[in-house]
């Protein structure tokens, strides 16, 4: 049965196709600007554990807790969002959303001021539930905002731009945090280490984030809808978006791209930094991470025209594969090949969470805004599966860690080859 087509309210009276592309255009660009500032704020926690993981002298697991309350929220808020959307609405979510994140942003002023961890942990998981209801409310709608064959597409271009941010958080992350660090193997100095390097750069981050949801009340976004028929024909098919085989599939590999993306990025700099790779220092170790996002927002752009010419389901399978290929040659390879090969990982991460996404969603209609919550609360992978890596790290070092990655980007593949099918449902 065809999927149920998203409606314009308030359309242009004139009834013309250039009008509903045009509403489609300036709502698209307006969301788009939301994408790049939360990968900005999102890669940034790739430059916090390192710098935290100094400070107060914590093993890989301990820093991982970073991840975990970060990544965490997106479990426990994600489904509450999904409601929260359902009632409001997408534009209401999405400014609801920011001020949440802006509020946890500026909690980093007093949690460093106290020097206590777990006031970090709080400010980020506050933080993270404000990102979490930008994501539900804003993946959905730019999936839905146009036509579904092209859907993919769309979501990829816009997660370019948080590719971009993604890219510029770590250089700048490494110019005002990493910066303050001595070598991360000094422990001797941690004690001395200013910790205050974090205040500044996250009071800009929560401003930044009060002014974007100010410009974005002034903006007028197209209400979707579902025609009332489609609406009651997709609700005879399925009750619940739980029972789309193909949506809770894909909520799993979403958990494990998510989880294998962070626990990469979020090691990158103390594995460069490991004396047979390249034994590089924090400032110049943090620098390279900006590689990583770099290639995944690469891959963004090239991927929405690559998803107009090529099969979604083809192109992640061969994009998962592609990771596999590189995170092995890293672990056993040194120096510079070993370096590159990993980074080079962000190419094929590129595709993989709009892809996911949008074919998880696929022929949900009216469940859409459920399915996004469902999917959202996936995101904990990014949380569960670094904890696991930094587990693996501290007993048995990084190389072997990697090989946790190479588990998650396997099932992607058969999500691509297999599971991403709706020919049968639950």
């Amino acid at each position: 049965m065809a999927a149920p087509t998203p409606t314009l309210s308030n359309r242009p009276a004139a009834g013309t196709s250039s009008g509903t592309s045009q509403r489609y255009t300036s709502a698209l660009s307006a969301v788009t600007t939301l994408f790049f500032l939360w990968g900005f704020i999102t890669c940034l926690n790739d430059i916090l554990i390192p710098y935290l993981k100094a400070i107060f002298q914590l093993s890989f697991a301990q820093a991982n807790l970073i991840n975990l309350c970060f990544f965490g929220a997106y479990f426990l808020m994600s489904i509450p969002a999904g409601k929260l959307v359902s009632r409001v609405g997408y534009k209401k979510g999405m400014l609801i959303g920011f001020v949440v994140a802006a509020i946890g942003a500026f909690l980093f002023y007093p949690a460093a001021a106290q020097r206590v961890y777990g006031l970090f942990l709080g400010a980020l998981f506050v933080l993270a539930s404000g990102i979490t209801i930008l994501q539900v409310a804003a993946n959905p709608y730019v999936a839905i905002l146009g036509p579904p064959e092209s859907a993919s597409s769309r979501l990829t271009l816009t997660q370019a731009f948080n590719s971009l941010g993604t890219t510029l958080a770590p250089l700048l992350g490494s110019a005002l945090i990493l910066s303050r660090l001595p070598a991360l193997d000094n422990a001797t100095t941690a004690a001395g280490i200013d910790i205050s390097a974090v205040q500044i750069p996250y009071l800009i981050i929560g401003a930044s984030l009060l002014f974007i949801s100010l410009i974005l009340s002034r903006i007028n976004l197209p209400v979707i809808e579902y025609a009332a028929n489609e609406a009651e024909a997709t609700e005879e098919q399925h009750s619940s978006a739980w029972q789309y085989r193909h949506l809770m599939l894909g909520v799993v590999g979403i958990f494990a791209y998510v989880g294998a993306e962070v626990a990469i990025g979020s090691h990158i700099v103390s594995y460069v930094a490991l004396p047979d790779v390249l034994g590089l220092d924090p400032k110049t170790a943090g620098d390279q991470v900006t590689y990583y996002w770099g290639a995944a927002m690469v891959g963004r752009f090239a991927g929405a025209y690559l998803l107009n010419k090529f099969a979604p389901t083809k192109l992640l399978a061969f994009n998962a594969i592609g990771a596999v290929i590189l995170v092995l040659i890293s672990i056993n390879t040194s120096g510079a090949v070993a370096m590159w090969s990993l980074l080079a990982v962000g190419l094929m991460n590129s595709l993989m969470y709009p892809t996911i996404f949008t074919l998880a969603v696929a022929g949900l209609g009216r469940h859409t805004e459920q399915a996004s919550g469902l999917l959202c609360t996936a995101i904990v992978g990014g949380a569960l599966v670094p904890m696991l890596f930094g587990f693996i790290a501290d007993n048995s070092g990084l190389r072997i860690a990697l090989l946790l990655p190479i588990v998650c980007y396997l099932y992607v593949m058969w999500y691509g080859l297999r599971g991403s099918s709706r020919s049968a449902t639950a």
